[in-house]
C-alpha cells in the first residue's frame, strides 16, 4: 500500500512515462476499457491504494507515442493497433498485479526498438543518465529492492547490465510481439514464477 501522497507525488512527477498494472475488465473485445483510466483514481476505486506494488517494476524500452496527454495512460492504449490489453491479460489475477510500470529509456520516442539500440550504443551518456533517472524513480515511488520484469531483449539487456548486481531481473517477450493473448499469458507466467 502507498499513501495517498506518494501516489500523487508519483502521478505528478511521473505522469506521462509511467503507469500501473491495473485495468479495467475486460469488456465485448480483448481491447475494450483498456484505456479507461477511471480504475486508476482513487476516488472512485476506494482499494487502488491497497493494490498498488512499488517493488515490482515492468519495463518498457521506450516510449512509442508521444502523444499521451492523460497521466498514467502509458501501458493503457486504446488505438486499435496498440496491444497493451495483452498486458492486462497476462497479469490479470497474479501477484503482479499493481505492480508499478514505466519505460527505462525517458523522453525519446521511437516506434523501432533497433533504433533505439543503435542511438544508445553511440550514445553511451544517454543511457547513463536514464539509469540515474531510473534510481531516482526508485527511490520516489518508495520502492525497497524491486524485482524488475523486462518486457523484451533490449530492455532486459540494458537492465542486465546496470543492475544484475543489485535487483532480481526477470524477462517476458514483449507484448507488442506477433502471439495470441493467450500464448503471450502463457509466456509471461512461465517466466514470472520465479518470485
Amino acid at each position: 500500500m502507498i499513501s495517498i501522497e506518494k501516489f500523487n507525488f508519483i502521478k505528478e512527477k511521473y505522469q506521462y512515462w509511467s503507469s500501473w498494472a491495473i485495468w479495467v475488465e475486460e469488456g465485448k473485445t480483448p481491447k475494450s476499457n483498456i484505456g479507461d483510466l477511471s480504475v486508476l483514481d482513487p476516488s472512485l476505486n476506494k482499494d487502488l491504494l491497497n493494490q498498488l506494488n512499488p517493488n515490482v517494476i515492468l519495463l518498457g524500452l521506450n516510449i512509442s507515442r508521444g502523444d499521451i496527454q492523460v497521466p498514467f495512460a502509458n501501458f493503457h492504449d486504446a488505438r486499435p493497433e496498440a496491444t497493451d490489453f495483452k498486458i492486462r491479460f497476462a497479469f490479470k489475477d497474479t501477484i503482479y498485479w499493481g505492480a508499478y510500470m514505466t519505460d527505462i529509456i525517458k523522453d525519446y520516442e521511437e516506434i523501432i526498438s533497433g533504433k533505439v539500440r543503435t542511438f544508445l550504443r553511440e550514445n553511451r551518456e544517454f543511457e547513463k543518465e536514464n539509469i540515474s533517472t531510473f534510481r531516482q524513480e526508485l527511490i520516489d515511488i518508495g520502492s525497497i529492492n524491486p524485482t524488475l520484469i523486462a518486457f523484451g531483449n533490449d530492455t532486459f539487456d540494458i537492465l542486465n547490465r546496470n543492475f544484475k548486481d543489485e535487483f532480481t531481473i526477470l524477462k517476458v517477450p514483449h507484448y507488442a510481439n506477433y502471439t495470441g493473448k493467450e500464448k503471450y499469458r502463457e509466456q509471461v507466467r512461465q517466466n514470472c514464477y520465479q518470485l
